[in-house]
């Protein structure tokens, strides 16, 4: 059984457009016509876990997270390939920093694009409670 299909283009050059359902992607691999695959997969990661924040706060009893934000960065090595990812993670309401790494370790364990990705590529993550 396929869960997941999609369609990618590429009619010249570097450029790439790809349809995700009723969605289209534009992904550039010189970053002039959209952003680059690298860029493209750390804000998906980013994307992912989040919701998975949300969804391990309301596991250890914080419904409501209030406003969330992760600022990324990455490195690439001499090949271009992704060799680490950093966030800053602020999360809007005050908690206690054992709260807070537990809340962020389980997100960890949600979130799908975490476990693709491969373990020494996994974001190092610095989490800010109270940050809004």
């Amino acid at each position: 059984m396929t869960d997941i299909e999609t369609s990618t283009v590429c009619e010249e050059g570097y450029h790439c457009s790809s349809h995700v359902g009723e969605f289209e992607l534009s992904i550039d691999a010189t970053g002039e016509e959209g952003p680059t695959a690298n860029q493209a997969l750390v804000a998906t990661y980013a994307s992912c876990y989040l919701p998975a924040l949300r969804v391990a706060g309301q596991q250890r009893g914080h419904d409501d997270l209030g406003k969330l934000q992760i600022d990324a960065s990455a490195d690439l090595d001499d090949d271009d390939d992704l060799a680490a990812i950093r966030w800053d993670l602020h999360v809007e309401l005050d908690l206690s920093d054992e709260e807070l790494e537990e809340i962020v370790d389980r997100g960890k364990e949600i979130c799908h694009v975490h476990s693709a990705v491969r373990p020494e590529l996994r974001a190092e993550i610095t989490a800010h409670g109270d940050a809004f």
